[in-house]
């Protein structure tokens, strides 16, 4: 499912004009973009939990070249499954 088709999914469940329904999710997902650049957390209980994670510099090798180049410091978002989506997803 794509954004579009998550905003039609959305108007044809609540009977919302496609307009609403945009708005809706277009906040919503923005909201949660603005909790993980301001370094926060998001936990959807029963669905599972969004982070930023800090990853270290390393060492790693160009693989077209085979020179060692040192990778950058990066945060990266980390999405971590709930149990119970998980679970549903295993008992199909």
């Amino acid at each position: 499912m794509n954004k579009a088709e998550l905003i039609q999914a959305l108007a044809e469940a609540r009977q919302l004009p496609p307009e609403v329904s945009r708005r809706i999710v277009e906040t919503m997902i923005d909201l949660m973009k603005q909790q993980l650049l301001d370094g926060g957390r998001i936990e959807i209980r029963g669905f599972g939990s969004f982070e930023v994670r800090e990853y270290k510099s390393y060492q790693g090798r160009n693989p077209k070249t085979g020179e060692k180049v040192m990778a950058k410091p990066k945060r990266l978002p980390f999405f971590k499954c709930g149990k119970e989506l998980k679970d549903m997803v295993n008992e199909r």
